[in-house]
């Protein structure tokens, strides 16, 4: 059975004790920036439920012209004024460097990537380079940010100030 099989029954199951219709706007007024890594439970290891949050997920966390967008939506039409930050240890983007990755995508398809995958080799500091981001960004209302690093191997967070 493929994946999406199995997935696609467990929607049914899941839908069978659906509560209904939740608002759009997230009810904790908050979005989380993180990494797309299938280690992250974000909803239990921060506590949301199902309508608190608006959580946007790439590759590292990495705070991307696209995610500058979905934040814009997130604060103006969605009423967000937090920025949560979920990096972790052990993540995919350090074991590469940006030039390395774009060869072997392009040995691979014979194509070059356009965007870098911004690797980086400090976790904390590349949390610190996305905090300095979302507050030199001129369309976000708030620049309310707590960034954090999720240990894979304990469970915790430990949060990372700013500059």
């Amino acid at each position: 059975m493929a994946e999406y099989e199995r997935m696609l029954d467990a929607n049914e199951e899941w839908a069978r004790d659906f509560p209904g219709a939740l608002p759009v706007a997230p009810a904790r007024k908050v979005a989380v920036v993180a990494c797309m890594d299938s280690r992250m439970p974000l909803f239990p290891l921060l506590g949301l439920a199902v309508g608190d949050a608006h959580v946007i997920r790439n590759a590292g966390g990495v705070v991307t012209d696209d995610t500058i967008r979905s934040l814009t939506i997130s604060q103006h039409l969605l009423g967000t004024r937090e920025i949560v930050l979920v990096h972790h240890t052990d993540c995919g983007l350090q074991k590469t460097d940006d030039a390395s990755f774009a060869d072997l995508v392009e040995e691979a398809t014979g194509a070059r990537p356009p965007w870098p995958a911004q690797a980086f080799t400090d976790v904390d500091e590349d949390v610190r380079e996305s905090i300095r981001k979302l507050r030199a960004s001129p369309f976000l209302l708030s620049k309310d940010v707590c960034g954090t690093v999720y240990d894979v191997t304990t469970g915790r967070l430990h949060r990372v100030e700013a500059d």
